[in-house]
């Protein structure tokens, strides 16, 4: 779904355009009602929790008209009405996707401050958006992607993200969940020898949730921060290497088909790998469950979620957090009305549908309400030595030639492959960090 971090990597349907759920459709023009374009990206929450929240939200407001526009390839289906002048009001869809649109938009400079949903309040409700909202979830790079303190990114849906593997598995073997780099290495060597792969990936977007962590975890928080910025000869430093270091011997234990599957074609090939115990761990996000609900698996199979192993026993280890975003874009006809409807989006109501589908809102004490993996998948945070990771790399004007999340996530297939090395891989992270540098200067 992603990530934020989210499917970079989701196979292209066809459009489903649906219309809103009143029976006025295209001609609420002509009953004076305000007609509310809402476009959402079709992930691995699927669509109907949409159709259930407008329907609801359009129960309490006869004067809106919503029309929904779902795609697992929505940017394709937005962007040429988008280059005509024709806008969606409101936008669920967040960054990291290969299509990079709200990277675009973010870039550009094209996305309508909302800083005043968040003190808004809920209609229905006497709390404000902010009341609800986790501690940490918005201020960040992610919702604020010029470092300033305005939001234009809503965080819509938060999840953990880190390395998913068959809990059953492990069980059956007898194995340990590795905590550290060395436990986890001489698993692969284990496994290696009962001819199970250590490692696997969707397609290498999906590294983001690895990556991530890991910077924090080999250089702490000052480090990722400076990474993500831009900060001078970043990559030329020792935790730079260490953390390369540690990813080119962890993709020598990569399953031997991850990179011939790692399109959006045949990526859940590599997911449905884990479901089969021909590979140990993935990197993704809880909404893999969904995604995977009806795919085959082996005996006993049980969903496991663990962070990064760390660098040294007891120390403190990161859980890259996919925050999936909703945003108005500039030039989009019904401001006022978007923000409202952006506003019912963080009510009960509407946060009992989404859960539902297994869609978590970062919506103060939600994950107490949970069961099942999901209330382990989110029970991760309460762990003192585990600490949540969001955010991303920081807006620069575009740089044309320089894509740095393709530079560090795709030469992955790169290094498996033995088409680059990892010194040569380092001197490109730097080269395009240098330049992103130059153009935020």
């Amino acid at each position: 779904m992603r990530r934020s971090l989210v499917t970079a990597g989701i196979a292209v349907t066809v459009l489903g355009l649906l219309a809103g759920c009143s029976a006025g459709g295209n001609d609420s023009a002509d009953s004076g009602k305000t007609t509310l374009k809402v476009a959402a990206l079709e992930g691995g929450y699927g669509r109907d929790m949409y159709t259930q929240v407008i329907k609801a939200y359009e129960a309490s407001h006869p004067d809106i008209d919503v029309q929904l526009q779902i795609s697992k390839s929505i940017e394709d289906e937005i962007t040429p009405n988008m280059k005509a002048g024709r806008y969606p009001d409101v936008v669920v869809l967040g960054q990291g996707r290969k299509a990079a649109l709200t990277e675009t938009l973010v870039k550009d400079k094209a996305l309508e401050d909302l800083t005043p949903v968040l003190k808004a309040k809920i209609p229905g409700e006497d709390k404000t958006v902010g009341d609800k909202l986790t501690k940490g979830i918005v201020g960040n790079l992610n919702t604020n992607p010029y470092g300033t303190d305005k939001t234009y990114l809503m965080p819509m849906y938060y999840a953990p993200t880190g390395l998913f593997y068959d809990k059953g598995l492990f069980a059956k073997k007898g194995w340990k969940v590795p905590s550290t780099w060395d436990e986890m290495f001489a698993l692969g060597d284990t496994a290696k020898k009962q001819g199970i792969p250590l490692f696997t990936y969707p397609t290498a977007g999906y590294l983001d949730s690895y990556f991530f962590a890991l910077l924090a975890d080999v250089g702490g928080e000052q480090f990722y921060t400076d990474v993500m910025t831009y900060k001078q000869d970043v990559w030329k430093t020792d935790n730079a290497k260490k953390a390369l270091d540690i990813t080119a011997r962890l993709l020598s234990y990569a399953a031997p088909s991850t990179v011939g599957y790692a399109n959006e074609q045949d990526f859940t090939k590599n997911q449905q790998s884990i479901l089969d115990d021909k590979a140990l761990f993935m990197p993704n996000g809880t909404w893999i469950v969904g995604e995977m609900a009806d795919a085959p698996r082996s005996d006993g199979f049980q969903w496991g979620l663990t962070p990064l192993p760390a660098l040294t026993a007891g120390s403190k280890r990161y859980l890259t957090t996919s925050v999936e975003s909703v945003w108005v874009p500039t030039a989009a006809e019904h401001k006022d009305a978007a923000e409202d409807f952006i506003a019912y989006l963080y009510s009960d109501e509407a946060a009992k549908i989404f859960a539902k589908s297994n869609a978590i809102q970062p919506i103060e004490g939600i994950a107490s309400s949970l069961s099942g993996e999901n209330a382990e998948f989110y029970k991760l945070y309460e762990d003192p030595s585990v600490s949540a990771l969001v955010g991303g790399f920081a807006s620069t004007a575009p740089v044309e030639g320089v894509d740095i999340k393709g530079t560090l996530f795709d030469s992955a297939n790169s290094i498996i492959s033995g088409d680059t090395t990892e010194a040569k891989w380092q001197s490109a992270l730097n080269d395009a960090s240098e330049k992103l540098r130059q153009a935020g200067d």
